[in-house]
């Protein structure tokens, strides 16, 4: 039997995941020749499909109580909690990342972080990372993956976000100058390079490839929209059921304003708080309406901003605040939604589909609050 694990840092991820896993589940009904009304999460399907283990960190999301409801959605065989450290737990690991003023001790220093992070992070890892068939590990650039290269487990990348390396390519950006020696070293397993670039990892699987500006050997092409063309409406109750703690809520607040344009912002963990606070009254006073007609403002939080909203916008401004403990794609689940406009400054809105406009923003509009040299990184590495 074909095993799988997936090690997951945000909702996004886990949701991800779970159109992997029913890809596969389908995918294995059709080989097998079973009718088309199977359910993908019957015992038959997962003694031909495989079982897979959900692996959560605790490291840089607030997962709530999606652990338990995971634990009796029927896709995954093991669900658990990972309590990965950053890096700053560990201050003897400072020293290494002083810049010396030479490129060998640098490198020599890299070399010596790297392995002892993914030692000092073994004793966290809930779960043995050699015994399974297929590791699947987003955002490989957190401590795992220093981990995976200390210990020489070969995995599978998998893209962080939507598209997220056009916009900003981390390995490039955490690497630049000097970048084609650094990949070489890191081809070796003496250092360790996220996104592809590890001697360790498999193939990187990103949404589109055609979007990216530069090249690496192991990226793969794995279109979300594909993965969820495949769900059936039974698929995405089980998701929305999975995602969504408190559906009744969610559908109150989804059913304002049906007779007025509506406008979705979607929040980020922008600057610090105070500006923050700042973009999102600009972004509610710029986009608020819609062909000079005030619209039902609706902010859905990002799950790692943690401005309380509720303090920027009084009551009688009427903005609604949908929950961040859901991945924003339950949205397209939800039957008849329909928004006029969705606002976005960096999150890719390109998956939702029940907006008539899509305003993606980046960083013509964040040059407003903060320096360029802070959110241009890919110009950076040109």
């Amino acid at each position: 039997m074909n095993e799988r694990i997936y090690i997951c840092h945000t909702f996004y991820h886990a949701y991800v995941t779970c159109l992997k896993e029913y890809h596969l589940r389908h995918g294995a009904m059709r080989s097998a020749g079973m009718p088309e009304t199977t359910d993908p999460l019957s015992p038959e399907v997962t003694a031909i499909a495989g079982a897979a283990t959900l692996v959560l960190s605790k490291m840089s999301n607030r997962f709530g109580t999606l652990a338990d409801r995971a634990r009796g959605c029927g896709l995954f065989e093991n669900v658990v909690e990972f309590d990965e450290q950053p890096e700053t737990a560990f201050p003897e690991l400072e020293p290494l990342k002083r810049d010396t003023g030479s490129l060998l001790k640098n490198l020599l220093n890299r070399i010596r972080f790297c392995r002892r992070l993914g030692q000092l992070e073994e004793p966290f890892v809930p779960v043995d990372l050699t015994k399974n068939g297929d590791v699947y590990v987003f955002c490989d650039s957190d401590p795992i993956g220093y981990y995976l290269n200390y210990k020489k487990i070969r995995y599978h990348a998998v893209e962080d976000g939507l598209n997220c390396i056009e916009h900003f390519d981390a390995a490039r950006f955490d690497n630049r100058g000097h970048f084609d020696l650094k990949a070489k070293v890191a081809s070796t397993g003496l250092i360790f390079i996220q996104n592809g670039w590890s001697r360790y990892c498999i193939d990187m699987e990103v949404n589109d490839i055609s979007r990216l500006e530069y090249p690496c050997p192991k990226y793969v092409e794995l279109p979300r929209d594909g993965l969820v063309s495949e769900l059936t409406q039974e698929d995405k109750d089980v998701l929305l059921k999975l995602f969504v703690e408190n559906m009744e809520e969610l559908d109150r607040q989804l059913s304002e304003g049906k007779d007025r344009p509506r406008v979705l912002i979607l929040s980020e963990p922008l600057c610090d708080l105070e500006t923050r606070a700042r973009i999102f009254r600009d972004l509610v006073a710029q986009y608020g309406s819609v062909d000079g007609t005030p619209a039902v403002v609706m902010i859905k939080q990002h799950p790692r901003d943690l401005l309380d909203y509720r303090t920027v916008f009084a009551p009688e401004e009427g903005v609604i605040l949908l929950s961040g403990s859901f991945p924003m794609e339950m949205l397209n689940f939800i039957r008849d939604l329909s928004f006029d406009r969705v606002v976005s400054v960096y999150t890719v809105v390109d998956s939702l589909h029940f907006v008539k406009e899509k305003v993606f923003l980046s960083h013509d509009f964040m040059d407003r609050y903060e320096d360029p040299s802070v959110h241009r990184k890919n110009e950076q590495i040109r």
